[in-house]
């Protein structure tokens, strides 16, 4: 199965959101999750792909749930 644009784009306004709601600035989540400011805007903008271990890291300091981040992917 294909992501499409649309899905992606989905994910990392919810990824950008989370953050947001988590009273957190991009720099704060980099040194939480010992990574780079413009690595987190990179991934919160599209342009670098998001590696499973560093979404679980960010998964666990949103304290979203899981449909939050997937319901980009849902077959509504």
């Amino acid at each position: 199965m294909k992501v499409t644009e649309r899905q992606k784009k989905k994910f990392v306004k919810s990824l950008k959101q989370a953050r947001i709601e988590a009273g957190l600035s991009q720099s704060e989540v980099a040194q939480k999750i010992g990574t780079s400011q413009s690595f987190i805007s990179k991934v919160e903008s599209g342009k670098i792909s998001l590696e499973v271990e560093i979404f679980l890291k960010l998964y666990q300091l949103y304290d979203k749930p899981a449909m939050y981040f997937f319901s980009a992917f849902s077959q509504k």
